[in-house]
């Protein structure tokens, strides 16, 4: 269901009740999303085996409809024109998020694919309502403007919004629950990719009134508040975004670690990923004040190039023991965090 529709109903106060859909068309629409909303993740989800591909688009389609509607949305791209007075405040739209995924989650048919297909995998896989709760607290932190203070505060933001879907990436992967270090590791992935949307996406953000970098990194580099973007700020901008890119690698190292536990397809696609969104941050590096002169992207060669790489790695990789090194503020130490 478009997001428009959605937003006007939570408005109205109405209940949409479509015609339920069975597993397949729900995979179905799972698949169109994938493809509609990200060609990173569907070039990925790709190297699974089937049925894990189809858990992935379930699983994507959720969180791809949740953050549409957080920013008034489809697909990450603006809806076009709002009819006066159906635009919701942010309370409102998380507020639907909430109500539609407890439906979901509580087994009831909610009329809307994404969430149905939340409802779906959570029948197939052992997913917690807590896993749930942590994704929904990113899309919480944004309706409360909430901005990073610290860097800690910049990881807890990233592990809202990206370290919890790797955790629930992982339990669709068939990680037991009470494998706490090979979830922290998938967590760990998640904060690398969001590290590394922050760094890319520092004009786009701050074109919408955000900034994702902490306040104390702009202290440090003399850049006051909404001025990040100031083309005379830009070269104090590069030493923060080597910093961030830094803090990625070091999650993304730990992730890797992970992935030689999972099975050989789910190691390669995962390392794919890995591949695909480490380069963004690389490059992003790489061009220095030059950065943002366009947006960042991958081209379907430098794709193809990185799944290659991963083909390999997944072939060579052993696996690893549970002492290997590990950021200091992962998915347990976060989550306490934001519970404190």
């Amino acid at each position: 269901m478009p997001t428009e529709k959605l937003l006007e109903a939570a408005l109205d106060g109405t209940v949409i009740r479509e015609r339920p859909l069975d597993r397949a068309q729900l995979v179905k629409q799972a698949r169109r999303s994938i493809r509609k909303g990200s060609k990173s993740f569907a070039a990925a989800s790709r190297l699974f085996d089937r049925e894990t591909r189809e858990r992935v688009w379930l699983l994507y389609a959720w969180c791809r409809a949740c953050d549409d509607i957080a920013d008034e949305q489809d697909h990450g791209h603006a809806i076009g024109p709002v009819r006066l007075g159906t635009r919701l405040s942010p309370e409102d739209r998380l507020a639907t998020i909430r109500t539609l995924t407890e439906l979901a989650m509580a087994g009831e048919t909610t009329g809307t694919p994404a969430f149905d297909a939340l409802g779906q995998l959570m029948r197939e896989v052992p997913l917690s309502s807590a896993m749930v709760e942590d994704v929904i607290a990113g899309f919480a932190l944004d309706a409360a403007d909430w901005r990073p203070r610290s860097e800690a505060d910049m990881l807890r933001y990233c592990f809202h919004v990206a370290g919890a879907v790797g955790v629930m990436m992982a339990a669709v992967m068939g990680v037991a629950p009470e494998d706490d270090d090979t979830l922290d590791r998938a967590c760990d992935l998640g904060i690398a990719f969001q590290i590394a949307n922050i760094v890319r996406d520092v004009w786009e953000d701050d074109a919408n009134g955000r900034c994702y970098l902490p306040v104390e990194w702009l202290v440090e580099a003399d850049i006051p508040p909404g001025e990040v973007t100031k083309p005379h700020y830009r070269h104090a901008l590069v030493p923060m975004v080597g910093r961030a890119c830094a803090l990625a690698r070091d999650y993304e190292a730990s992730a890797r670690v992970g992935a030689t536990r999972l099975a050989f397809r789910q190691r390669w696609a995962v390392l794919s990923a890995a591949n695909i969104y480490g380069g963004i941050a690389r490059e992003v590096e790489r061009l220095g004040a030059h950065a943002w002169d366009h947006r960042v992207s991958s081209s379907r060669s430098e794709k193809l190039a990185h799944v290659w790489a991963a083909l390999g790695e997944a072939r060579s990789s052993a696996v690893s023991t549970s002492d290997a090194p590990r950021p200091s503020l992962s998915r347990r130490e976060l989550r306490a965090m934001a519970q404190a």
